[in-house]
């Protein structure tokens, strides 16, 4: 199977430039290497020093980089959606420019990008493909997406089709709107799948993910909450990236000050990445240019470390739903590392458990004997949210005393739920009755 690394950070922090050096490294071991860039910027070019078109661009033995065609791939995957919506903001009166801007999917160049990740990953053709993503708060996002998207296609958009087509005739009659037919609803099932497929490759064994930072305060601050929220979505992470540490070696007074500040920061990376490797590279002058200076930058930061092995359960840290059971009641476990209970927050809505941690959600489908039960208590102990259930005709147990703060019961948000749910069904019930009376 392909390897698949993906490099991510905070901008600036020189993870495109982790990124090319990766792919260079690979490339001279004797891997062919894809590597590309779901950032709009399109800085792998500069890093290379070459000119990179839409397709695969040889620049040196086993090492091709890609520039995505987004517009092309967008009006592929999203052109029947984007005309539905124009015509309907057509008949409003809106000026066609502004939307043709308003009916851009946002995020749709990043989404694209990993379509073609996964298309490069099913050829067969690659060992590596390696992936310059967009700074951390994009990528989060992007990530999030398939099952966002999932969740909304079951619940809204069946709904909505199977309505549009028993009553499209009664609406048309009524309506000069546009109803959508079922090409608009079939571009968004097959947009539902892509992004599927994305998520299974990307969470999958033969993918991760690494964060690249620099020793600073405000930086190691957002490495942490990605790699929270990296686990929350189920996203492997099995390396973290240093760079520009400053050497000690021949360090000036001024200098070690720095060398000194950064050491600091240094160990607290180590202790809260722990048990991830730290590749650390050395603050240069200037960035490293082509592929000679890429190889250089490369082999110095992973020394004697294979970056190519696959990750396992000992190397990263990973999202594994564990389920224990004692009896009659069930333990559910999920790895939050780095998570405090002022951040989380957790509901329970049908057979759905929905955990926040700061602004990240995720729905996770309970198995059936879990979504039996009834949640008993839960619990972040140490960096692992523990959710206990119960069968539904044995009664709620209070919370134990040594719960977190914070951890606090998991039915906060379901009155939240139940009560949007009957909203729209009602909206339903009165579209209905409209259309009765207008027989």
């Amino acid at each position: 199977m392909t390897r698949v690394l993906l490099y991510t950070g905070k901008g600036g922090v020189g993870k495109t430039t982790s990124a090319a050096g990766t792919a260079t490294l690979a490339a001279l071991r004797g891997l062919r290497t894809l590597v590309l860039s779901t950032d709009a910027s399109h800085s792998l070019s500069d890093a290379f020093d070459s000119e990179v078109g839409p397709e695969p661009t040889e620049i040196d033995d086993l090492l091709f980089v890609q520039q995505i065609d987004t517009q092309r791939k967008f009006e592929q995957s999203w052109g029947d959606i984007q005309a539905y919506l124009r015509s309907v903001l057509h008949m409003v009166g809106m000026d066609p420019i502004e939307s043709e801007e308003l009916t851009v999917l946002p995020g749709a160049e990043e989404v694209l990008a990993l379509l073609e990740v996964r298309d490069h990953v099913r050829s067969g053709r690659w060992d590596v493909i390696v992936v310059d993503c967009a700074p951390t708060a994009e990528t989060l996002r992007l990530l999030a997406l398939p099952e966002a998207l999932n969740w909304y296609m079951d619940r809204i958009f069946n709904a909505e089709r199977k309505m549009m087509r028993t009553f499209r005739p009664f609406l048309s009659r009524g309506s000069s709107l546009p109803m959508p037919d079922d090409n608009v609803f079939d571009a968004l099932r097959r947009l539902q799948s892509d992004l599927t497929d994305i998520r299974t490759l990307l969470a999958g064994p033969d993918a991760s993910v690494r964060l690249v930072l620099t020793p600073e305060a405000v930086v190691v601050a957002e490495a942490r909450r990605s790699l929270t929220r990296l686990s929350l979505y189920g996203y492997r992470v099995d390396g973290v990236v240093a760079n520009r540490v400053f050497p000690a070696a021949g360090a000036d007074t001024w200098r070690r000050q720095w060398v000194a500040a950064q050491r600091g920061i240094l160990e607290e990376v180590a202790d809260s990445f722990r048990p991830l490797p730290i590749w650390e590279s050395p603050y240069r002058v200037c960035e490293p240019v082509g592929v000679e200076e890429l190889a250089a930058f490369a082999v110095e930061m992973y020394g004697g470390d294979d970056p190519f092995s696959r990750a396992t359960d000992d190397t990263s840290l990973w999202v594994d739903r564990h389920i224990d059971t004692d009896g009659r009641t069930y333990t559910l476990t999920m790895p939050l590392p780095l998570a405090s209970a002022d951040e989380l927050e957790l509901a329970r809505h049908g057979d759905e458990l929905i955990v926040t941690v700061g602004s990240y959600r995720r729905v996770l489908p309970l198995p059936a004997a879990l979504a039996r039960g009834v949640v008993a208590g839960a619990r972040l102990d140490e960096g692992r949210l523990q959710v206990r259930f119960a069968p539904k005709e044995v009664a709620r147990p209070p919370v134990p005393a040594d719960v977190p703060s914070g951890s606090g019961p998991l039915e906060s948000a379901q009155e939240l739920a139940q009560g949007l749910a009957a909203e729209y069904h009602e909206q339903l019930a009165r579209r209905e009755a409209a259309i009765g009376e207008g027989r």
